[in-house]
């Protein structure tokens, strides 16, 4: 059998003892966040969205138009944002509401 010299360990939301390594991976899926674009489409690190509206950033004093493409995104762990690198703006980002997967 695989694994055989791995540890088990109890697991209290099931009551069973399990590998360390399934019941790491269990808990890693339950923490994952789903972040869903303007209609729904799930997002996840890496890919292009495009803006569904005109934005003012903030700071950077220049708008970004509907349409603009955004390549590349990364999750941050918040439901509705999303980390981003656009060419003239550090630390740029976006909420998921205003976004569209391409």
């Amino acid at each position: 059998m695989a694994g055989d010299d791995e540890d088990y360990v109890y697991d209290e939301d099931s009551g069973e003892w399990m590998p360390a390594s399934e019941l790491a991976s269990k808990r890693a899926a339950a923490n994952a966040v789903e972040v869903r674009d303007a209609v729904g489409n799930l997002l996840a690190d890496g890919d292009q969205v495009t803006l569904i509206k005109d934005l003012e950033v903030k700071g950077a004093g220049q708008t970004l138009k509907q349409g603009t493409l955004i390549k590349a995104i990364r999750l941050t762990g918040d439901p509705q944002e999303i980390d981003c690198k656009y060419p003239g703006i550090k630390g740029l980002v976006l909420r998921a509401e205003f976004v569209r997967k391409r």
